[in-house]
């Protein structure tokens, strides 16, 4: 008699909720079980219901047909029966044990358990039904698990992954009907239409190129339709031979013999295409227009530091540009024919360069930049024409050709390695130049020490043997290497570092004004007035170290005459020289850095005010400091002036340059990061840092701390002077939030205001100085740099302001009726500016805001 015991319904209830896990659990192991047995069989059959299906079962004759199917047919019943040795299906126990093994504590395990002690003790009995009522809730929660179908152990070649891509293939882009295909006999439908008498199909095939579908010509129902040249047209017959034929004028038709079925004709031409026979068709076949590709040059060819040269191309066609070359050739014509081009050039191989090509994605239409160094080309630096050329896959091509004034290449500024390039050219211009060359050479090394390292000195020596050892015409091998020679030499000069403070500024003045006669680039002369200014500071450094540790030999005499000026001084001249050049006033600018080069040698410079006349004193200190601070804000305004004229005018000229080159191009107000202005140059030459904003808070904070350690203060005018310094501050705080906003209109009347007070709290501190040494107010520290009766003069001999400002008081405009009338004009000027409804408001908001201070 069988007693039931409390823990039976709860196991009964969980174990009929275990079926359908259970039955899924099993599946999945069945199915676990059968990929790994059968793998290697269906990767057989998906590869050749492939190869089936893009008609290799035409490729060979019937009987090597039929002979491949047999064997394959054998391999796979091999694998069957390898796959049914294999596969074992799994019982319900291993699905119950596959089951139990997902779930902590194996509760199923459990729940068809009973215990082996105590069966009849209450206690026993009690525990027991807790322990199955507890493993009945957690086996309700079962899931079946996910079948492992992973055969990385079975196949570690990954072969199944072949017959999966070959399946897609041929899905994708197979021809299902080959598939009942075996030689020439049809396998399925077409047996019995073959069987009843002639047929035929035919298919039209682009090329792979055009990226067109297949046409099957048994579907063309109109009477004529188009086709890209080099479509290869396929007829297949099926009966006799003979009975269906193929007649067309659109290319060649081979010849068919008794064991042909098939016919192929490549079409060359528009023409009629004709199935002579039962079921007969006729079409006229047109040519689908293919058209020819086009390229075309985008901007100009320009120059991409150091030495290279770059130029941006845009090419299309229909179906896509195959390839392209860039041809380069010398343009005599276009040449100065002076001095070594006088004669006529040497006949010279072009240079052919391949255009880049898109990596990825289509080449139907696409803008790429060709980037090439020609430095030591002989063609650089020269004009030449520019002959783009594309084609497309058809053999269709496309050219354009544009003449350039000057091959972009590296340029040499240093006049000493500007005459060796050009003799360089010269003698690759024409071998006949070389006796000529030999004789400027030799000019050049008689006299070596003043200008000539004797590295340089010696291959120059060399090149003048070689030129020179020819009897009548130098060889091509002497050409290059003379070439090779005068280039390495002009390098080295070019970008020498030797010599003293004083050698490297005169070379870096001299490469200056070799690049303002050659036209350099914005970027260029940038680059140079910066190497200009490395190279005076250190010549100014190295003189002050001189003046510092040497004996009173040292210093010059010059009675008090002569002409004393500071390293911002300098800077000043140099930041000028940067700005004319941007405007196009090459001729000012070539005189103003003659005048620089003459001041060099002759000036005493200084280290800031009263330099080498002992310490300075705290007020000197102040002074000084407020000065910089001027100095500081100024350029900050120029730079804000700047960044609204590149807003107000993006297409004016010099704006991708900037102050210094690297000013940002198209900022908007009120974005962050790019808000106006990075600025356009700092203070003493150096780069700036941050934003405008950025640079007015640096400023603030630069003038509080020179305020709280302001001397004079407890006199009225010291007072007056940290009064003027507290509004400076103030209106500098304004500005730098007005620039955060992007309001640089607003922050230049605000840096305008903050000047303006700096002016007179400078003023006001000069005053306090001069009452606590006891001098009359207005003799402030201007006094120490003043030659005795003589007016403070700026370093362009202009007479300095009275507040202390770099710069004149002057108004700039004369005097009398002239200055009056020059005055008028430039009110009418702004008036009708302000008028002009075209122009941005915010530019007509600042010219109305100029207008009412008038």
């Amino acid at each position: 008699m069988t007693h039931s015991t409390p823990d039976e319904a709860p196991k009964t209830d969980a174990i009929k909720r275990l079926i359908w896990p259970l039955r899924l659990t099993r599946l999945g192991m069945v199915a676990e079980r059968a990929v790994r047995a059968f793998w290697p069989l269906w990767t057989v059959l998906f590869v050749v219901f492939a190869a089936l299906s893009f008609g290799a079962g035409n490729l060979f004759s019937p009987t090597l047909t039929w002979t491949a199917l047999a064997l394959i047919a054998l391999g796979t019943l091999v694998l069957l029966a390898i796959g049914l040795r294999r596969f074992r299906m799994p019982s319900h126990a291993d699905a119950l044990e596959r089951l139990d093994a997902t779930m902590p504590g194996r509760p199923i395990s459990t729940l068809l358990d009973s215990p082996a002690v105590g069966g009849n003790d209450p206690a026993s009995q009690s525990v027991w039904a807790a322990h199955i009522a507890r493993m009945a809730n957690r086996a309700a929660g079962a899931r079946a698990p996910q079948p492992n179908l992973r055969l990385s152990r079975n196949d570690p070649y990954a072969l199944r992954y072949v017959g999966a891509v070959a399946l897609a293939m041929a899905l994708l882009f197979g021809g299902l009907s080959r598939v009942t295909e075996v030689g020439e006999v049809p396998l399925g439908p077409g047996a019995a239409t073959a069987s009843a008498g002639p047929s035929w199909e035919g298919w039209v095939e682009p090329p792979i190129y055009t990226g067109l579908p297949s046409l099957y010509l048994n579907d063309i129902t109109a009477d004529s339709f188009e086709a890209p040249l080099g479509s290869d047209i396929t007829l297949r017959a099926y009966g006799a031979p003979g009975d269906i034929t193929l007649r067309t004028d659109i290319g060649p038709v081979p010849e068919l013999d008794e064991t042909a079925y098939a016919q192929t004709v490549t079409m060359e031409r528009a023409g009629t295409l004709a199935v002579d026979g039962p079921g007969g068709r006729e079409w006229q076949v047109a040519v689908r227009p293919d058209q020819p590709p086009t390229v075309a040059l985008e901007g100009e060819v320009e120059g991409e530091a150091p030495s290279a040269m770059q130029f941006s191309f845009t090419a299309s066609d229909d179906y896509g540009v195959r390839s392209g070359t860039a041809t380069i050739r010398l343009n005599p014509d276009a040449a100065d024919r002076r001095y070594g081009l006088a004669i006529d050039p040497e006949p010279r191989e072009p240079v052919v360069l391949d255009l880049p090509m898109p990596f990825r994605g289509n080449r139907d239409e696409f803008t790429e930049v060709l980037l090439e160094d020609l430095s030591e080309h002989p063609f650089a630096n020269l004009p030449v024409t520019l002959t783009l050329s594309v084609m497309d896959d058809a053999g269709q091509t496309a050219e354009a050709t544009y003449d350039v004034a000057r091959l972009p290449g590296q340029r040499f500024f240093d006049p000493l390695a500007n005459a060796l390039v050009e003799m360089r050219r010269d003698i690759l211009w024409n071998r006949d130049n070389a006796s000529r060359a030999s004789r400027l050479l030799r000019a050049l090394t008689h006299r070596p020490e003043d200008d000539l390292s004797d590295g340089v000195y010696r291959a120059l020596r060399a090149a003048i043997q070689r030129l020179e050892s020819a009897i009548d015409l130098i060889s091509t091998e002497t050409q290059e290497e003379v070439a090779e020679i005068l280039w390495n030499a002009a390098l080295e000069l070019e970008f020498s570092e030797e010599g003293s403070a004083l050698e490297r500024l005169r070379r870096a003045q001299e490469r200056l004004a070799e690049a303002m006669r050659q036209g350099a680039t914005d970027e260029e002369i940038a680059q140079l007035l910066q190497e200009m200014r490395e190279a005076m500071d250190d010549y100014m450094q190295e003189l002050a170290d001189n003046t510092e540790f040497g004996d009173d030999t040292d210093q010059p005499d010059d009675g008090g005459e002569g002409q004393e000026m500071t390293s911002a001084d300098l800077d000043e001249m140099l930041r000028r020289i940067e700005e004319l050049m941007q405007e196009g006033r090459i001729a000012e600018a070539m005189e103003m850095l003659q005048a620089l080069q003459e001041m060099l040698e002759n000036m005493e410079i200084t280290q800031g005010e009263g330099s080498g006349d002992g310490p300075q004193t705290p007020g000197q200190e102040a002074m000084e400091g407020l000065q910089d601070t001027l100095r500081g804000q100024q350029e900050l305004s120029d730079d804000a002036f700047q960044d609204l004229q590149d807003q107000l005018n993006p297409n004016r000229p010099g704006q991708q340059s900037g102050q210094s080159g690297n000013a940002p191009q198209g900022n908007q107000p009120g974005q962050e990061g790019d808000n106006p202005g990075q600025g356009q140059g700092g203070e003493n030459g150096e780069e700036p840092s941050g934003s405008l904003a950025e640079r007015q808070q640096d400023l603030l904070r630069q003038l509080e701390e020179q305020a709280r350690r302001l001397p004079g203060t407890g006199t009225e005018a010291g007072d007056e002077a940290l009064e003027q310094l507290d509004g400076a501050g103030e209106a500098m705080d304004d500005a730098a939030q007005a620039l955060e906003r992007g309001d640089i209109a607003e922050a230049l009347d605000l840096q305008s205001e903050a000047m303006e007070a700096l002016r007179e709290g400078m003023t006001q501190l000069g005053e306090a100085l001069a009452q606590e040494q006891g001098a009359e107010p207005g003799q402030g520290q201007a006094e120490g740099n003043r030659a005795e009766g003589q007016p403070l003069q700026d370093p362009l001999g202009r007479q300095a302001g009275n507040n202390g400002a770099y710069g004149s008081d002057d108004s700039g405009l004369g005097d009398g009726e002239d200055a009056q009338q020059r005055a008028r004009e430039l009110l009418d000027l702004l008036r009708d500016r302000a008028a002009e409804q075209a122009r941005p408001e915010l530019e007509r908001d600042y010219l109305r805001r100029l207008l009412d201070q008038f």
